[in-house]
Formats: C-alpha cells, structure tokens, sequence
C-alpha cells in the first residue's frame, strides 16, 4: 500500500466520505482537512488512472479541484485514452536549423527542452497548419470562474469552478487559432481531461479566435501529437479527438546501418535476469530516459510513469536484461537506476544513442535471428509470423521458459522490438503505437 492509498482511507474514514457519497452523489472536501495528512498537491494530482489511490481506483471515483482550497470527488470519468497514431503514409521527419548550436536532440531530456525542439523544427506550424505560430504564455496560473457539466455514474454533476490553480506547459498562438499545448515525457496510455478542459475554459474567454488543445508525448526522438476538441464548451467530457501527428527527429539511419550492427553484433550469453515481458521497446528507452535524470523506486516508477506495479517491474526486468538498468539499494528500499553501460549510452547524441540500443538487443541470438529473417525475407517491411518467431526463439533457447504457451507469449515481445529496430530505419509501414 503507497502513502497516498493509506492517507486516503483515513480521510475517507474521518470525514464520512463513503457515505456522502452514497447520498449525494460527489463529496466536497477542503484542502486543509487534506493537508492535516499530506500535502494537497501530492494527495491530488493523479495524471493517469493507474496513479489513483486505491479507495478510488475501487470504486470507480476521481477528484477535480473547483478552487485553490476545495476538491470534489464523484465517479466522474476524469480521463480520456490515447489512441495509436496512424502512420499509412511515413512519419514527418524534422530537423532544426542548422545554425541552432544551443538545441540539440542530445538534450532533449526535459518537456521544455522538447517544446523548444518541436517549435524550432517548426512543427506547430505544420500540425496547427499556421504559417506562423508565436509561443505566448506557459506557467502557472488561476482557471478563471466557469460552469460546467461533468459525467459521472449516476448522470451529469454541475460544477463550480472559482480560480483553481492550473498550469500551462505553453500557449502558441497563429492568425487563425491559439493552441494549448501540454507536453510529457512519458509515453501514456491516458491523459487527465483537466490538464487541457481548464486551460481551455480559460484561454476562450480572453481571446476571440478558435482554442485548440492539442496534448504532446515526447520520448527518444519521436514526438506524438494529438488535438481534441470539445464539442460543447460547457461539458467537461464532449472531447474528442480531431487528429493525430508523428514527427520524428531526423538520425538518417538506414537499413544499412541495421545490417552492419547484425554483422558486427557481439554474441552475448544469457544473462540470470528472464527473458523480459516487455511488448513495447519505445517505453523500455522511455523508462531508460526517466533513469537517466534519476534512480526511482517500483512506486516511483508506478506514480510518474503510467505503470502498474506490475509493469514497472517488467519494464525495469528488460532493462536489466540488456545490462542497461541495475537494482541499487538506498534509503527507503530498493532502487531502479542506469547501470556504467546504461548512462553512457543514454549520453549519447540520438542517431549514436539508437544504434547503441540496437547493438544491446542484437547481442541476444533471438533478436539477431528474428531481424534477419524479417530483412531476408521482407527487406524489412514485415516482421516474420509467430510460429516463425517462436522456432527461432527455441533454437536460441533463451532462459526462463518452459512450455509452448511461454514461447507464444513472449514472442510479443520479440515482435515489438523487433518492431522498434526496423521502425528505426522506416522500413515498416503500418500503425505505431506508442503504449
């Protein structure tokens, strides 16, 4: 049980909050009877629906601030998915301009640098369709007083909302449009509804030109945008989504560049650590990116990343796999940090960076053998079926399998990174999903 799980039953005990519930459908609670456990801030910012409080994520509730120093909580439907991102045609490659000696992919390692980034390859200016778009504002701020309608369990809850504390990651405006834009550098599977409906609220009352909202995901060059739009200005959940971008930061890797790593990849033995159950290679270098700023417990991982605790050890296990991760101990039980081999290639300027990843998983026989056969047999616009894959993987016999429903399962993964390395390249048409 998290910090956050056990405070929250204690209030809920305290101050009757299951049975305000039952009656009326939301209960309000202030922020001091909040803070006289924890701290509001961290007792109520839930970005992501894995991150809820146990009480919560059990009974299907959520809380929305309506000021600086009150709260309400219902069943509301707080949060919203985020889909893959279509990419039939190839992903726009960008660059910024060469004279830029203070902006470098190398160091896109935080939401503001990945701002900064996309707007000098000027990709606001391509996804907004703006011929020119000018950063505006950013940082914190108060919503404004507004009304709305929120869906909860048992229909629509009118809400409130006076001067609640709200904070922008950047505001960029063209002729035709100002654009609220809110940047992480976690690759989610869901955002919180809030983090663009306030803004939203707030921005249209002082500009008479469209608000669009547009929600950013950055991590290992690849920048994933979508914008959404509420149909109804007064409903919190009339969001849906009006279209989605990939950009990608040009490394002019090639299928050449993949066929030298195969020729020159140092056979590696299996290491103790399993063979990793870890579909998706894009959040494996997420999870590494996030280490490299710094250690973080299970917990840690769970809160800042949308993880379940089960996938945090997952994701952390395939880290250790590639020797990239370590387990540290510290103050406060274990940790999950970069091993000697991990922060040096995560140092690393991009395209370097990648290939260094690439060589990591190409020293497994199964990834070598798999990369082969889809390069031998596609040129590398298709990965090799399942049942190939799973022959492959026993021959290579990796460690900490038994049975053929074993082999099925983990041939996800093999897929997905094989995935990631011929989607390195763009060899591979079709969907990228980020999660």
């Amino acid at each position: 049980m998290g910090v956050n799980d056990g405070a929250w039953e204690e209030l809920f005990e305290r101050h009757g909050i299951a049975e305000t519930l039952e009656r009326d459908g939301f209960c309000r609670i202030s922020a001091d009877s909040i803070r006289a456990l924890r701290e509001p801030r961290l007792m109520t910012k839930f970005d992501h629906a894995v991150n809820l409080p146990r009480i919560f994520a059990e009974n299907g509730l959520a809380i929305l601030p309506v000021s600086r120093r009150e709260y309400v909580i219902s069943s509301f439907r707080a949060y919203a998915e985020l889909p893959g991102v279509p990419s039939g045609a190839a992903p726009r490659v960008v660059r910024p301009p060469a004279w830029l000696q203070s902006l470098s992919s190398r160091y896109v390692t935080s939401e503001a640098a990945a701002l900064h980034y996309a707007g000098a390859c000027g990709i606001w200016e391509d996804f907004l369709a703006e011929e020119a778009v000018v950063p505006t504002a950013s940082g914190r701020m108060g919503s404004g007083g507004f009304a709305c309608m929120a869906d909860t369990a048992r229909g629509e809850l009118p809400l409130v909302v006076r001067n609640a504390q709200i904070e922008i990651d950047i505001a960029c405006e063209g002729r035709g449009c100002l654009a609220i834009i809110e940047a992480k550098m976690d690759l989610s599977e869901d955002f919180h509804i809030r983090q663009l409906y306030y803004p939203f609220r707030l921005w249209r009352e002082r500009v008479d030109k469209p608000v669009r909202c547009v929600f950013l995901n950055y991590s290992d060059g690849v920048f994933l945008l979508y914008e959404y739009a509420f149909a109804d200005p007064m409903r919190y959940n009339s969001l849906s989504l009006v279209r989605a971008g990939r950009y990608v930061a040009a490394t002019d890797i090639t299928r050449r560049d993949l066929e030298a790593l195969l020729d020159a990849a140092l056979p590696a033995p299996e290491p103790r650590e399993p063979f990793p159950q870890a579909d998706n290679f894009a959040r494996v270098v997420n999870l590494l990116e996030l280490l490299a700023a710094r250690s973080m417990s299970p917990e840690e991982i769970s809160s800042a990343y949308s993880f379940t605790p089960r996938q945090a050890a997952y994701y952390s296990a395939a880290g250790r796999y590639l020797g990239l991760a370590v387990h540290a101990g510290g103050r406060g039980g274990a940790r999950h940090e970069l091993s000697e081999r991990g922060r040096r290639i995560m140092g690393l300027p991009l395209r370097e960076r990648k290939l260094a990843l690439a060589a990591a998983i190409l020293e497994h026989a199964v990834f070598r053998e798999t990369l082969r056969a889809a390069l031998a047999a596609t040129g590398g616009t298709a990965l090799p079926p399942r049942g190939d894959i799973v022959r492959i993987m026993r021959r290579a016999a990796p460690g900490g399998m038994e049975g053929e429903s074993t082999f099925t399962r983990r041939a996800s993964t093999v897929r997905g990174w094989t995935s990631w390395l011929l989607d390195m390249c763009g060899t591979l048409p079709g969907t990228f999903r980020a999660f």
